[in-house]
C-alpha cells in the first residue's frame, strides 16, 4: 500500500468519524442506555459475586470493572451490531457493490478504514462516559501504572481488527444467501454469548469455557478485560487476537474474490 493510499484510507476514516459525530442525540442517549444497563448488571454481578466470591478468578472489584469495559466496548466492537456492515449488505442486495469493484480502492481496506473510524468514535464518545462514571460510583480495580493502560489499548486496537473481520464475513455471505439479516442475527447472538458480554468467559466450566475462549470473539472483550486486569499474558493475548485477525481477513479476502468472480446480487 503505497502512500497515496494510506492518504485515502486515513481519509475514509476520519470521514467515519464525523460520520457517526453527526448523530449527537443519539449517541447521548447510547451513553445514558449504557449507563443505566452498566448499573444493573453491577448489582446482579454484585449479587451474584456474593454467592460465589472470586467467581471466575474474579474479586468483586474486578467483575464491576469488567462490566463497566463491557459497557465501553458493546458499541466500540458493534457486538450487538450497528456497524458497517448493514450498509455493505444493502449494497450488494441492491447491485450498487458492482460500482464499488470498480472502484481505484480496494474494497476490504476501504469498509476497514470506514469501521475504524466508527469504532474510534464509539471509543471515545460512548464508552469513555459510562466507565469513568462506574469507576467513580462503584468500588472498581483499575490499574495505576501507564504501561497496563497502553497495552488495554493495543488489545482493544487488535479487538477492532478481529471485529471487522468477523463482521466483514457475515456481510459477503449476502452475494450467496442475498438476504443477510439471518447471519446477522446469528452473529449477533454468538457475538453477545462468546464474547463474554454476559458473562466472562472464565466463569464457563470445562469444555465449554475452553472452546468459548478460544474463538474469535473472546478477543473483543474477554482479552483486553484480562489485560486490563492484569490476568493475561500480554505475548499470548495478542498473538491470540493478531492471529485470528489475520485468519479472518484471509477468509475475507478469499471470500471477496469469490464473490467478484460472480457479483450475484439480488437485483442486479
Amino acid at each position: 500500500m503505497g502512500v497515496g493510499s494510506g492518504r485515502l484510507y486515513l481519509a475514509v476514516a476520519a470521514s467515519g468519524v464525523r460520520r457517526y459525530a453527526t448523530y449527537r442525540v443519539a449517541t447521548a442517549a447510547g451513553v445514558f442506555t449504557n449507563t443505566v444497563f452498566g448499573i444493573i448488571l453491577v448489582y446482579t454481578y454484585l449479587a451474584l459475586w456474593d454467592q460465589r466470591p472470586h467467581l471466575g478468578g474474579y474479586d468483586q472489584a474486578q467483575a464491576v470493572t469488567y462490566v463497566w469495559l463491557g459497557q465501553a466496548l458493546l458499541s466500540t466492537m458493534a457486538i450487538g451490531g450497528g456497524g458497517f456492515e448493514d450498509e455493505l449488505m444493502d449494497r450488494i442486495r441492491t447491485g450498487d457493490i458492482a460500482i464499488d469493484l470498480y472502484r481505484p480502492a480496494d474494497l476490504q481496506l476501504w469498509w476497514l478504514a470506514t469501521d475504524l473510524g466508527r469504532a474510534l468514535f464509539q471509543l471515545l464518545a460512548r464508552g469513555v462516559l459510562p466507565f469513568v462514571f462506574g469507576a467513580l460510583a462503584f468500588d472498581a480495580a483499575l490499574p495505576s501504572d501507564t504501561g497496563t493502560w497502553a497495552a488495554f489499548l493495543v488489545a482493544v486496537s487488535l479487538g477492532m481488527l478481529v471485529s471487522f473481520g468477523i463482521r466483514y464475513l457475515v456481510a459477503l455471505s449476502t452475494f450467496w444467501l442475498l438476504d443477510g439479516v439471518g447471519m446477522s442475527q446469528l452473529a449477533w447472538l454468538l457475538g453477545f454469548f462468546c464474547s463474554g458480554m454476559l458473562l466472562p468467559l472464565n466463569v464457563f466450566p470445562g469444555a465449554l469455557g475452553e472452546t468459548v475462549r478460544a474463538l474469535p470473539w473472546s478477543a473483543l472483550l474477554q482479552a483486553p478485560a484480562d489485560v486490563l486486569l492484569g490476568r493475561a499474558g500480554l505475548v499470548t493475548t495478542f498473538a491470540f487476537q493478531a492471529g485470528w485477525a489475520v485468519v479472518l481477513f484471509a477468509a475475507g479476502r478469499m471470500l471477496q474474490s469469490a464473490a467478484a468472480r460472480r457479483v450475484v446480487v439480488q437485483g442486479g
